[in-house]
């Protein structure tokens, strides 16, 4: 598809309005969806935080205006017939007025997704190191003694791999994706980086 035109969007065939659907920009979950006009599209490219067309109020509406819980926009693209808008953006809070990360219920199985949650947990730790926490003892430790416990996970996958059962191999994994996840966060760095790279080592194969 070509990169996002404005001017491509056909606001008539709907009366004027287009829905916008958002995404979270790193884990890709479906956050809300809103409408916008051009005049709300303008604001949202301007700022650089989404603005719908608020249908009950009848007046633009920035997400955020009143909670400061914006979504700071990433990307935007419209579907192939121009007529819907998807925008990958960055919330600074919880979306749905219900105080939850966003619109819909999650899905009650685990995704994929669930590693960007697992990551700002991480990172949230690593900000506020509460007390107990075992992450947080792992963080005042500090990144020799992180990068110790990634060494001993990675040997317990790799034997788990060659002599043990579906089972010990899918937790030993998850611990060596955990502590990852930790050293990456001491080295100021996320998981997020490390799917950009992958994502750039595969269009280059």
């Amino acid at each position: 598809m070509s990169p996002f035109d404005p001017a491509r969007i056909d606001f008539e065939k709907s009366g004027g309005l287009v829905p916008a659907v958002i995404q979270h920009a790193d884990s890709g979950v479906l956050l809300m969806v809103g409408f916008m006009n051009a005049e709300a599209l303008a604001a949202t490219l301007a700022c650089g935080r989404v603005t719908f067309w608020s249908r009950s109020k009848q007046r633009l509406w920035t997400k955020g205006e009143s909670s400061g819980n914006f979504l700071d926009v990433v990307d935007l693209a419209q579907d192939c017939d121009d007529d819907a808008i998807r925008v990958l953006a960055r919330p600074q809070g919880p979306v749905c007025h219900r105080g939850t990360a966003g619109c819909f219920d999650p899905s009650p199985a685990p995704t994929f997704a669930f590693l960007h949650a697992l990551d700002e947990l991480v990172a949230a730790r690593e900000r506020e190191r509460p007390s107990g926490s075992y992450t947080t003892k792992l963080f005042e430790g500090g990144i020799r003694g992180i990068a110790q416990k990634v060494g001993e996970e990675g040997v317990e996958t790799a034997l788990a791999a060659v002599v043990q059962d579906d089972t010990a191999l899918v937790g030993e994994a998850a611990d060596l994706l955990f502590h990852l996840t930790v050293a990456l966060r001491a080295r100021g760095l996320s998981l997020a980086e490390v799917v950009v790279e992958l994502a750039r080592r595969h269009r280059v194969q």
